[in-house]
């Protein structure tokens, strides 16, 4: 092959593989530019990278790269300085990407990552860069940062301002030309407070102070009223904003997507909303920036609300203290002003005082040795008819013995013989039923009060074990003329805490007997149990009584609440059922009542109950 046929085919494949690499920048989706770093121009773009920098073809190959970047990098360094050492370290081999910060025509920076690879022309420092737009990425990045320094602050218990507008800030951050603010409703439910809005005009945001919610009040007004979503994409034709358009248009504000933020699904905390200066509707993305904003903002609110309330009601406890400290001192006063004769009535006056601090503990610790005692009184009467019986019979055995030997020492006859031994044998048997009865409720008695006694958790079959209650509850129930009746299914195995589940059932059947059945001759309590898909247990104790009046039923857990007040009744029975029920057990309770069809308590409990801390 001669020379010059060589250098045709060389001179054909350049041409080809320029063609080929011109084809491939100009079909990548990725912004691709040709660097000649000695000038710092590109020389060639492809059609990416016009829209990423949103100029022409030909204002870009006229640029150089200092041009198209911000005076400062994000780090504070000069654009200037910090290219020189990155073309330096290219130059010398380094190919890791490179972070730059370019500048978009509109004028909004663009964070950048730039690959860059050598070209094989000797004569130039060519490099093909490929260039990827990571403001999502980063976007990404500071909402993490940023929700976890939210929720820090909410934890600290920040101020709320403080804490809004540091919100507002971070999801502004993540969309272009968006306006954030949070409107509080106050404790009224009717009346609008500014919460935050640190981008919108002050003026505007204090003109909204005092305004009603209500079913046409603008986008957030209408939201909080409705408890719903309203999207108003352009605020001059919306009937929504039209008694408040004049107070907007000034500012430029024409759309307006507002959303509630809750405490629960029925109380309204107030409203977080989204203002754009042009006419447009939400994207996916912007509801997801709305659900979070709410989210936060709604922590956030719940959580300065409850610390208002707390300090409320620790105020509230200081007058109480106060004003009683000042009686307790007056009638100490007067006290120390009479005749020695009161020094007794004094001291136990003090003694008075320094026990009233421990007064509910001991009223609780009561309620629970006396079902201990009721479950000691069941067992002195429950054995009290099979051990009597054996006594009674060992008794007139023990008669029937010395007569039989008196006849035996005179000559025993066969009939007697036989009727000794009729009566021996029948005695035996009496003997042996009673105190086998006797044994197995000492059996049953002595676990139901080992699981009272001590909160022990063990398996048990719940069957089983609401057959060991029943018999404690028999001495409650045999001088009434009231039933009680079981519904348990076999099979149903717990993991829990027997002794504490026997003493709610037991507090639940005594407060029917107590409660439920005044005036009436007769009744039925019944017990019954199933098990749900969740791994669940619903226990319920139900009556067929009175009922609860509905004024009564939001207090029927409050300490001390008892409607028999002086006739037997505490007012902590359902207290500490209550308290058993959430906090060792795991589970939740639940009550139901009519006046003149009766009440029942329902139980939801997880058949392997929570492990309880120690100590």
């Amino acid at each position: 092959m001669n020379r010059s046929l060589a250098a045709g085919m060389a001179d054909t494949s350049i041409q080809l593989n320029a063609e080929n690499y011109r084809s491939l920048i100009e079909q990548s989706p990725r912004a691709i530019v040709v660097l000649d770093l000695d000038a710092q121009r590109f020389i060639d773009v492809n059609e990416s990278a016009v829209s990423l920098f949103g100029v022409s073809r030909e204002e870009l190959l006229l640029a150089n790269l200092i041009d198209l970047s911000p005076p400062l990098q994000p780090d504070g360094r000069p654009s200037p300085e910090l290219a020189q050492e990155k073309i330096a370290g290219v130059v010398a081999g380094d190919t890791r990407p490179i972070e730059w910060t370019y500048r978009h025509a509109g004028g909004r920076h663009i964070p950048c990552e730039i690959w860059l690879a050598r070209l094989p022309v000797t004569e130039r420092k060519l490099f093909h860069a490929s260039i990827v737009d990571i403001t999502a990425r980063k976007r990404a990045e500071v909402l993490r940062k940023g929700q976890s320094d939210m929720l820090e602050m909410v934890a600290k218990g920040l101020p709320l301002a403080d804490t809004l507008a540091r919100l507002m800030l971070l999801i502004e951050s993540q969309a272009e030309g968006v306006y954030c603010s949070v409107l509080l409703l106050d404790e009224d439910g009717v009346h609008i407070r500014p919460g935050a809005g640190p981008s919108l005009p002050q003026e505007y945001m204090q003109a909204l102070d005092g305004y009603p919610i209500g079913p046409c009040m603008g986008s957030c007004g209408t939201a909080m009223f409705r408890k719903e979503t309203v999207i108003v994409a352009d605020i001059s034709s919306d009937p929504l904003w039209a008694p408040y358009r004049s107070m907007v248009e000034p500012h430029g504000l024409r759309a307006c997507w507002s959303t509630p933020i809750f405490l629960d699904r029925e109380v309204v905390l107030g409203s977080f909303a989204m203002y754009y200066r042009e006419v447009r509707t939400p994207a996916a993305e912007d509801m997801q920036l709305i659900a979070l904003a709410t989210h936060i903002a709604g922590i956030a609110i719940e959580r300065t609300r409850t610390e208002r309330e707390l300090r409320q009601h620790r105020h509230h406890l200081e007058e109480l203290v106060d004003a009683r400290t000042a009686e307790l001192s007056v009638a100490r006063e007067r006290a120390e002003a009479s005749n020695l004769a009161l020094s007794l009535a004094n001291r136990d006056l003090a003694n008075a005082l320094h026990n009233l601090s421990v007064t509910q503990e001991e009223l609780v610790r009561r309620d629970k040795l006396a079902a201990l005692g009721s479950l000691v009184a069941g067992v002195a009467h429950e054995l009290n008819t099979p051990i009597g019986n054996c006594l009674v019979v060992a008794s007139t055995l023990a008669d029937r013995t010395t007569g039989f030997a008196g006849e035996y020492a005179r000559g025993l006859k066969r009939s007697a013989l036989e009727s000794y031994m009729g009566d021996a044998s029948q005695a035996s048997d009496i003997l042996v039923r009673n105190l086998q009865r006797a044994a197995d409720l000492v059996s049953s008695f002595k676990q139901i009060a080992v699981d009272q006694a001590s909160s022990k958790r063990r398996k048990f079959l719940l069957s089983d074990f609401m057959m060991e209650i029943m018999l404690t509850l028999s001495p409650m129930l045999v001088k009434t003329p009231f039933s009680i009746s079981r519904h348990i299914p076999d099979g149903l195995m717990m993991d829990s805490y027997p002794g504490p589940l026997g003493q709610v059932v037991t507090n639940l059947v005594g407060n029917c007997l107590v409660h439920a059945f005044h005036g009436r001759s007769s009744g039925n309590i019944r017990i019954a149990a199933e098990s749900n898909q969740d791994g669940w247990v619903e226990l319920s104790v139900s009556d067929d009584g009175v009922g609860i009046p509905v004024e009564n039923l939001k207090r029927i857990y409050d300490p001390f609440f008892t409607t028999k007040l002086g006739a037997g009744g505490s007012g902590l029975g359902l207290h500490i059922t209550h308290n058993i029920v959430l906090g060792i057990l795991g589970g939740r309770i639940a009550v139901a009542s009519e006046l003149g069809k009766g009440s029942s308590f329902m139980l939801s409990l997880p058949t392997a109950a929570p492990l309880r801390q120690a100590g």
